[in-house]
């Protein structure tokens, strides 16, 4: 039986994941100079709402860290801490950091205690927080009642000591404490809402590390509150202290529903009592002079001292306004501005129109991958049996105008539909990942100590889930390339007119049904005769190779090939690029570089969108049935004898509008012939390989075009040359599925010329 709590957890390392991504969003913003409160609430949030959760599962390290980041995140969102350069890379850090360590709390592993000290300290020096050592129970045992200090919550001058007093001797002696400091709230705007909320603390909401003054803050946010705090009479000191009689009463009045207020308390739902209640505005939209009283006329309830109101009893509107209906929201006012909503003290924000509303959320529902891995492969039965079927209704002879025939049709049309809504199921935008690329760029660029920034395009294009899990290593050997060997150190850069902190551009597109990533820099580019030359002294070439510039490049690739003049933490051993290779070649990909000298460096990488089915035609060669990927097929054509021209003794190219491109004759390329007499009337498909570069392959016959299921080889045989996976057929039989770019750069190339046969015989 599976453990719930277990579940639950699993459950919120999952929205950590969501969190993380928000609170980066907003850094990144932030880094870029938006830093209005909205933004910086998002990345207080996310902090916060991560520290919550994770103090409800007593995962104390990432409570205590999170602790400190919100404190100066906080220092940050009141006004007293402006963001600067070095805080907004200390902002970094932390989020970096966060992520370690819910990773170590997922994963129950270990951190280096010494590097969260080290930031700690930092942030302790932005905040004026408390020392280091101190524990959150202690900074938490610090947070009294009186001493509260509400900041944007309406509040009015701060209490004295003998108000501090006063306030402690009132709730020994079991009535309810003067609250100095709470003002009244404004009169609420036409159009918004009251709602009544009593927020009651569990001891075990403390002991979490959670905190009422950032809950009532981020009710602040939605709207103009009015709050008054009331006590339980105490059974000792420590009671009282521990604040375990305490219950906070808001009268808030806002636009937002009452699942948006409900979502402010999410992570303590169940360290607390709350209750959330629509109250009738009052025909006076002013609220009470004096927290816990209300005039007659008020829709607001009066608070009772705590010794005289019966203990269980729910404060509730009068009888005669919650008789009355709720009235409709009158609709808002053109001129209306985000000042009722935010601290008048941002004199910024105050000068910005209203922003538009944010849409709401799309309802989402988290589903384990193996699942949907099931629901993929049972589609792709689906697609075999209905190929199956459409087989047997073809050889059956029967007539295409038939109902059967018709329906089988409209079966082909749903199957295909089902097959695509599984896969955008799989499918997920790459923004994830380029998010954990920024942290590499950031790692790297100060081990090598040079400024770099990170530009990104295409973060919401989408692929395969699988194919973002195993393209994050080989993305990140590439990052670290670029920083390292592709950009020039700060000197350099100056020196050549460039600024002094380099670019790293990272983009994302769809192209011709695969997914292209793009990782470019403005460096100086590949010094090609250095290439060479490392090439020969290693043995990799020999001395008088002419080789043109992509083979150059591509050397880069060949195991053990480093430019490197001395060994770093970053590179010099000789490995990664080849590695970076392998691992996209087992993805289904191809990468190539194209360099400018002065100008910089693009890595491009060629991926299917999908590891489970693919677009494919199939064909026919010497009796043996291939299916060959359609997005690599440019177009079909016949050859003419004209067309062709002789390039060596077994070698042919074909004339192609004024475009000489090289011949490769399947059957001979897989081993099933040898080469024809002649080629004039055998048909050719153009395939378009990555670098835009086209060959023409030649076939016996084209059976059909049609989505097959990939089924993977690897396990079962290894890597074969020119063969990317298999699928199964709807005659039942096994189809190899061909790589062609793979195919082409292992060909021998071998045909016959007509005219050099003849001349032989």
């Amino acid at each position: 039986m599976s453990d719930p709590m277990a579940e639950i957890k699993a459950s919120f390392f999952l929205e950590c994941e969501d969190l993380l991504e928000s609170l980066f969003d907003a850094l990144q913003s932030m880094s870029a100079g938006e830093r209005d409160n909205e933004t910086i609430n998002v990345a207080f949030r996310a902090v916060h709402s991560i520290k919550g959760g994770a103090g409800a599962f007593s995962l104390n390290d990432l409570v205590s860290f999170a602790h400190h980041f919100e404190t100066t995140m906080d220092a940050v969102r009141s006004g007293t801490l402006e963001i600067d350069e070095d805080l907004s890379a200390l902002f970094f850090r932390c989020g970096d950091m966060l992520s370690d360590l819910v990773r170590a709390a997922r994963d129950e592993t270990g951190v280096d205690e010494d590097a969260v000290s080290a930031i700690v300290s930092e942030l302790t020096e932005y905040s004026g927080a408390e020392a280091e050592g101190a524990s959150e129970a202690d900074a938490l045992a610090d947070f009294t009642p009186a001493a509260l200090d509400l900041g944007d919550l309406d509040a009015g001058p701060a209490p004295s000591d003998d108000e501090t007093a006063a306030a402690l001797e009132a709730l020994l002696a079991g009535g309810p404490p003067p609250l100095p400091g709470l003002a009244d709230a404004p009169a609420a705007p036409s159009g918004l809402r009251p709602y009544l909320i009593e927020f009651k603390p569990e001891p075990e909401l403390y002991e979490s590390g959670n905190e009422p003054l950032f809950l009532l803050r981020s009710l602040r946010e939605l709207g103009s509150c009015s709050v008054d705090l009331v006590f339980d009479p105490p059974e000792s000191f420590a009671a009282a202290v521990t604040r375990t009689g305490a219950t906070w009463k808001v009268v808030i009045e806002t636009d937002v529903e009452k699942d948006a207020l409900s979502d402010v308390f999410e992570f303590v739902e169940n360290l607390c009592r709350l209750e959330i209640k629509p109250v009738a505005p009052a025909s006076e939209p002013a609220l009470p002079d004096i927290p816990g009283t209300a005039p007659a006329n008020s829709a607001v309830p009066p608070v009772e001292p705590a010794g005289e109101r019966e203990p269980e009893a729910d404060p509730t509107p009068e009888p005669e306004a919650a008789a009355e209906p709720e009235p409709e929201p009158a609709p808002p006012v053109a001129s209306k501005t985000e000042d009722t909503k935010k601290p008048a003290s941002s004199e910024k924000a105050a000068s910005k129109p209203a922003a538009k509303a944010p849409a709401a959320p799309q309802a989402t529902v988290r589903v384990d991958l193996d699942r949907v891995d099931r629901l993929v492969n049972l589609v792709g039965e689906l697609v075999i049996n209905q190929a199956m079927l459409s087989q047997s209704v073809n050889e059956a002879g029967l007539a295409k105008s038939t109902a059967v025939t018709s329906g089988l049709d409209e079966f082909l049309q749903l199957t295909r539909d089902i097959q695509d809504s599984v896969m955008m199921i799989r499918a997920q935008p790459v923004k994830s990942l380029f998010q954990r690329m920024a942290r590499i760029v950031r790692e790297a660029s100060a081990a090598v100590g040079k400024t770099v920034i990170l530009e990104t395009e295409g973060e919401t294009t989408e692929i395969d889930k699988t194919v973002i899990e195993r393209l994050a290593d080989p993305l990140t050997h590439m990052i670290r390339n670029a920083v390292d060997h592709g950009l020039e150190k700060p000197d350099d850069r100056l020196a050549a007119g460039k600024p002094k902190a380099g670019t790293v551009t990272l983009t994302a597109a769809h192209k011709s049904g695969r997914v292209t990533i793009e990782i470019a820099d403005d460096g100086a580019g590949i010094n090609r005769p250095r290439v060479r030359q490392i090439a020969i002294d290693k043995g990799l070439i020999s001395p008088d190779a002419q080789l043109s510039d992509t083979e150059i490049d591509n050397l880069l690739f060949m195991p053990g090939f480093s430019t490197a003049k001395e060994v770093s933490n970053l590179s010099g051993r000789g490995v990664g690029m080849d590695v970076v290779k392998s691992a996209i070649t087992n993805l289904g990909g191809r990468v190539f570089i194209t360099s400018t000298e002065g100008v910089g460096t693009t890595f491009t990488i060629s991926l299917p969108l999908t590891l489970a089915v693919l677009d494919g035609m199939v064909v026919r060669v010497e009796q043996e049935t291939l299916v060959i990927p359609l997005s690599s097929i440019g177009e079909t054509l016949t050859i003419q004898s004209d067309a062709i021209e002789p390039l060596g003794p077994e070698t042919s190219v074909l004339s192609v509008r004024d475009t000489l491109v090289p011949i490769f004759d399947l059957g001979v390329e897989l081993g099933y012939r040898a080469p024809r007499e002649d080629y004039s009337g055998s048909i050719a498909l153009l395939i378009v390989q990555e670098d835009d570069s086209l060959a023409a392959l030649v076939i016996d016959h084209i059976e059909d075009q049609r989505q097959v299921v990939i089924k993977g080889l690897d396990e079962g045989f290894g890597r074969v040359p020119g063969v990317a996976a298999a699928t199964i057929l709807g005659n039942g039989r096994i189809a190899l599925i061909l790589d062609t770019s793979d195919l082409i750069a292992s060909a021998s190339g071998r045909t016959r010329v007509p005219g050099l046969v003849k001349k032989a015989s």
